[in-house]
This record gives structure tokens, C-alpha cells and sequence, in this order.
């Protein structure tokens, strides 16, 4: 029933304008800062944990303009799984750095692009997508309700999505090898026996190495895009950024730290568009606390604990 409400108000949003949508994403986002629920909870934890130098008025204010952007993260996203491709083109604004990727076209190499929460990823993908064939590894929502109208969108948007699954993995490895370009979402947690920990925001965080590890195999280029959400609904800024030599040429746990450290530097640029709802440190090393345990669920922006 709740994946059915959510089907439904995607559908009823995509009949509004992009400022609209972020009027409203907004409004949404106000109403988690002050009610209190799961996202405002990780989003303070995770800004409290990330930012300790930052003093409480300053970690409240970003809490907030995140949780207003997590809001607009909702709403504009049904404008992305169901506008028509004209519809959403004349809102991507290219910046110098974007070169660099229409550039990659006529290299000999694959591409890997990696694309963090940062920003409007969905609109940073298809973006990719229009340039060169791109295939993107897909992680199905939990509510399976919700698959169809994703897979859909990002189909439409010229995205070839891989399950993460050993078949999702081979079908990058041969676009790789086709010379096409992949899609990595690199700041998901992998699992508790899918990755190794390295430094984000100076805390372990359990990071992929499937990305590093087709990066030393396949020798291609290696980007980190995002699309800045300009305000007022004016569209989207696209970013890029050529990857450390490190990510493709060092050591896995080197390769895994520079990863880390590139989309930190990313994140910096726009601290306010990171998905920080997201449970990012959620597995430890062995000895070390769940930073999401039930007593942090106290915490709240209004605290300056």
C-alpha cells in the first residue's frame, strides 16, 4: 500500500514545472528537519560525526539545507523517471570540465564513471548516457513496487542497468572490453564482507572495490561526475573530475583510499546536496560501535551535543 502512495505521488508530481518540484521537495524537507524521523536522525548523526569542528549552529543550518534537498532529491525524480528526454536535456548546463568526457569518445578505452549521491545522480547518469552507450549498476529499491518506474526511467533516459550480481558485474566487464562506458555508484556500503575500509571524512567506512578493481584491470579512464541542482529550479550544473592515477595504478587498499578521498573532495564542493540520510558507516571495523545504535537515535538538529 505505502509503494503504491508513492507510485502515485511520483505521477501526480511530474504533472509540475521543475520549480515547482523543488518548491515542494522543499516544503518536504523543512517538515523532516522539525518532525522528528529516521532521515533527520542518520542526516544529524552522520553531519555530526563527518563535521566535529563545525559548531552547533553551523551543523544544524547544514542538517537543514540537506533535509531540503533530500526533499527535492524526492520530488525531482519524477520528473526524471517520466518526462520525455526533450523535457529533461535543456535543463543540463555542461561546465569546462565536461569536455574532458566528450573527449573520452574517441579514446580506445572503456570509461568508468562514478557518480556519487552528490547532487541530482539520476539526471548526472542519463547525462552520460546521451553522450556514449552507458551501462549503470542497479541496486533494486526494497519496495519492489518501485522497480518498474525506476528501471523504466533510466532505461528511457539510455541507461543500460546491471543488477549487482555476478552477471551485473560480467555485463560491465564486457562493455568495458567493448570499449562503452560503465556507471558506478561509489559510496554505497557493500556489505559486511564486500569491501575494505577506508577514510571518509576521516572515519573507516566500508567502500566497494569492484570499481578499483576493473579500474587496475581494464586501464581506461576514470571519472567522477555529479550534477549540481541549481537553485530555483534553473536546472543542473554537470561536474567533472578526472580520477588520481593512484585509483588505477596502486595498491587495492591505495586504489579504495583514493576513491574515498575524490568523492570527499566532491562532496565538499556541495556539502548541502549529499545524500547524509544515508548509512554510510554502517558496518565497523571489529570493536568499533554502531554509530546508528538506538541512543544516537536521540540525538536531534536542535542539540548541540
Amino acid at each position: 500500500m505505502r509503494a503504491l502512495f508513492i507510485i502515485a505521488l511520483l505521477k501526480l508530481f511530474a504533472v509540475f514545472s521543475l520549480p515547482t518540484l523543488h518548491r515542494i521537495g522543499a516544503a518536504i524537507g523543512t517538515l523532516l528537519y522539525f518532525l522528528p524521523n529516521k532521515a533527520r536522525m542518520i542526516t544529524t548523526i552522520n553531519i555530526q560525526h563527518c563535521f566535529p569542528n563545525k559548531s552547533g549552529d553551523e551543523q544544524r543550518q547544514l542538517i537543514k539545507s540537506s533535509l531540503i534537498e533530500t526533499g527535492k532529491t524526492f520530488t525531482e525524480n519524477a520528473a526524471f523517471w517520466q518526462w520525455p528526454l526533450p523535457m529533461l536535456t535543456p535543463l543540463i548546463h555542461e561546465t569546462p570540465s565536461t569536455e574532458q568526457l566528450k573527449a573520452a569518445i574517441h579514446s580506445s578505452k572503456g570509461v568508468i564513471l562514478l557518480v556519487p549521491h552528490l547532487g541530482a545522480w539520476e539526471i548526472a547518469g542519463m547525462y552520460c548516457a546521451q553522450l556514449y552507450p552507458t551501462t549503470c549498476l542497479y541496486r533494486p529499491p526494497r519496495m519492489a513496487a518501485l522497480d518498474g518506474l525506476i528501471k523504466r526511467g533510466r532505461e528511457r533516459m539510455g541507461l543500460k542497468p546491471a543488477p549487482i550480481t555476478q552477471q551485473g558485474i560480467r555485463l560491465l566487464s564486457r562493455a568495458l572490453k567493448d570499449h562503452e562506458w560503465i556507471g558506478i555508484l561509489p559510496d554505497q556500503d557493500p556489505g559486511e564482507n564486500g569491501g575494505v575500509y577506508a577514510p571518509f571524512f576521516g572515519h573507516p567506512a566500508n567502500t566497494m572495490t569492484l570499481a578499483s578493481r576493473l579500474a587496475m584491470k581494464s586501464d581506461c579512464a576514470v571519472f567522477c561526475v555529479y550534477a549540481e541542482r541549481l537553485e530555483k529550479g534553473h536546472g543542473y550544473l554537470l561536474h567533472c573530475k578526472t580520477a588520481p592515477m593512484e585509483l588505477s595504478t596502486g595498491t587495492l587498499e591505495q586504489s579504495v583510499s583514493a576513491l574515498n578521498r575524490m568523492v570527499e573532495e566532491c562532496v565538499m564542493q556541495l556539502p548541502a546536496q549529499y545524500q547524509w540520510s544515508y548509512k554510510r558507516f554502517k558496518n565497523q571495523p571489529p570493536g568499533m560501535p554502531n554509530l546508528y545504535r538506538r541512543s544516537k537515535a536521540k540525538l536531534t538538529p536542535f542539540s548541540d551535543r
